[in-house]
């Protein structure tokens, strides 16, 4: 198969899944017609609920959904083929994550801005809200743990076997730290120019953009700071935690939507790469391998590993709750969540097939040169796009190489400082009576619970530990932890249109594969686990994953059946 013809077939699929089926959703749950101001107007404080412009809000949604999520999951489950990969990119992004999007922001927005949590509370039950929410903290704090780690390695110094710096293996490193400093800087100097001084957009971003371009140059030239990942870790602690209180307007909005403009820019050079070299698929990545491959780690079953694995590509229940927390409150017009929610999935997915097409060159690369092979994650997309427009280009290998590094941690440094104000939003959220807020309670231990500081310290030192001491050993868990968000995602969502009198069926289907998937995959890994521990000397990790997907597959069963519950209610009263 010949890359750019995968690319451009991909892309017209989506195109016209925007156009058509987004279009349709529109009109069956009555998107536009309230014209009722959103919450970000009615409820605006100035800290979380804070209208932003469109371009604005998409900068921020996309650069916090796609994360490492859209360039690590087709990688992971490639070994099935590209083939599968690409089927369920496009009918998982089109028929499943973008309604799931779709449909939780919308949800949201027309419940004054309340989260996922609170929409099944008001729906559902409030135990089924309580349930909800630790299912969701526990895997948000997963999430802090593990974007930590991977932005900290990505930062940190390398040092030989004699614990002496190495210069040459640590240049790069120091090269992206230094630039995601100045990052931070620039955005937070945007946000008060647009926000605090009225500069036009317009002009706001040309010189965003400069700035972009200066900051890396600046950054590929002068990088004197060398720290170890260990010590990037707690400074990355400070960063999120600072980042997860401060007002939107300061840094989330404008790191957000200059985050987007290296989105852009790695999507059109990915595209680029493409389109000049359009490498064929060879045998090293055929359209289809086997319903069983034996990855090295066991044996790995396409149902459901490549449904588990996919995830942010296709769809993934880290989108319900940044719809439903951040972006909901920041929604100037109801209009623009057709594009924001359902559009920014179906880029995230046009992102995906990319990598795709940049893993068919990387195998072929590896082939070839097994002495410089390709490995990792982040090697095999941005090398393997570099080496791609390399070939075409020489002497272009490194630069591209760098900033498709630097783009890859700016979606997990954006992932991360969201995830981190999400579990503030959902630890706060689970003391609260149903239409109660933060501010209505006045005193006794509630009050601490619920102080947006305490929230935000107890899940950033809960992620920072996790994160230094061990998250790999449970991370086996959150790819159907992650989609198991997804299936109770749509699962509130559909409650929610039904007691409505909206059409609901959209989500019916979506909804049971993906609670049939995650279920299933948490029992595999329930049975492996009890067979390493079986075999004895295992350490705390098969204890850990056996327990927390015990739990995991009891609170599915009993979000299920109280989900269902209602809706057979709701149906019973339409008869």
């Amino acid at each position: 198969m010949n890359s750019l013809v995968l690319l451009i077939v991909c892309v017209a699929i989506l195109g016209i899944g925007y156009v058509c089926y987004g279009g349709w959703l529109c009109k069956q749950w009555g998107v536009g017609e309230s014209k009722t101001e959103t919450p970000a107007h009615t409820m605006a404080d100035g800290v979380d609920y804070v209208p932003a412009k469109a371009p604005v809000l998409m900068g921020h949604h996309f650069s916090s959904i796609a994360g490492a999520g859209p360039i690590t999951g087709p990688i992971g489950a490639a070994m099935f083929g590209w083939l599968p990969v690409t089927l369920w990119i496009l009918i998982g992004g089109i028929f499943f994550g973008g309604v799931h999007d779709f449909g939780a922001l919308f949800a949201s927005v027309r419940s004054k801005g309340q989260s996922i949590g609170e929409i099944i509370s008001a729906n559902m039950s409030k135990r089924a809200k309580q349930l909800f929410i630790i299912f969701s903290y526990l895997t948000l704090i997963l999430v802090v743990a593990a974007f930590a780690s991977i932005v900290a390695s990505t930062f940190g110094a390398v040092y030989d076997e004699n614990g002496a710096l190495d210069m040459a293996k640590s240049a790069t490193p120091a090269t992206v730290a230094m630039i995601s400093i100045l990052f931070i800087l620039i955005a937070i100097v945007f946000g008060f120019c647009v926000y605090r001084r009225n500069m036009p957009m317009g002009i706001a971003s040309v010189f965003g953009v400069l700035a972009i371009v200066l900051i890396m140059a600046i950054g590929m030239n002068f990088h004197p700071i060398y720290l170890s990942t260990k010590t990037w870790m707690w400074i990355v602690g400070l960063y999120i935690a600072i980042a997860s209180v401060t007002p939107v307007w300061i840094l989330l909005q404008p790191r957000d939507y200059l985050s987007s403009f290296l989105l852009y820019a790695m999507l059109a050079v990915a595209a680029f790469g493409v389109i000049v070299a359009h490498p064929t698929f060879d045998s090293s990545f055929p359209a289809v391998t086997s319903f069983a491959v034996d990855n090295g780690n066991g044996v790995q079953y396409m149902f459901p590993v490549l449904f588990t694995t996919v995830a942010c590509g296709a769809i993934s229940g880290f989108h319900s709750l940044v719809s439903s927390g951040t972006t909901s409150k920041q929604l100037d017009k109801e209009t623009d969540a057709k594009p924001i929610a359902y559009g920014g999935m179906l880029l995230e997915c046009v992102l995906a097939v990319l990598t795709l097409c940049a893993i068919g060159y990387a195998y072929k690369w590896n082939a070839v040169h097994p002495d410089q092979a390709l490995k990792g994650a982040t090697a095999i997309f941005g090398g393997g796009i570099a080496h791609m427009i390399d070939d075409i280009i020489p002497g272009s290998y490194s630069i591209l190489n760098s900033l498709l590094v630097l783009t890859y941690s700016a979606f997990c440094l954006t992932s991360l400082d969201t995830a981190t104000r999400l579990a503030r939003f959902m630890f706060q959220e689970f003391w609260l009576e149903p239409g109660e807020t933060a501010a209505d309670i006045k005193e006794g231990w509630k009050k601490v619970m619920v102080n947006p500081y305490f929230a935000t310290i107890l899940t950033v030192v809960l992620g920072i530990l996790l994160g230094m001491n061990g998250y790999g050993k449970i991370w086996g868990l959150f790819g159907a932890a992650n989609q198991l968000l997804a299936g109770i995602g749509l699962l509130a969502v559909a409650t929610w249109l039904g007691n409505m009198g909206k059409n609901n069926k959209m989500f019916l289907i979506p909804m049971a594969f993906m609670i049939i998937v995650t279920i299933t995959s948490l029992a595999l890994t329930v049975k492996n686990q009890i067979g390493m521990i079986a075999a004895g000397g295992a350490d705390w990790g098969p204890w850990a994953q056996t327990i927390l997907g015990i739990l995991l597959i009891f609170l599915a069963i009993i979000l299920v059946i109280e989900g269902v519950q209602t809706l057979s209610r709701q149906k019973a009263a339409k008869a």
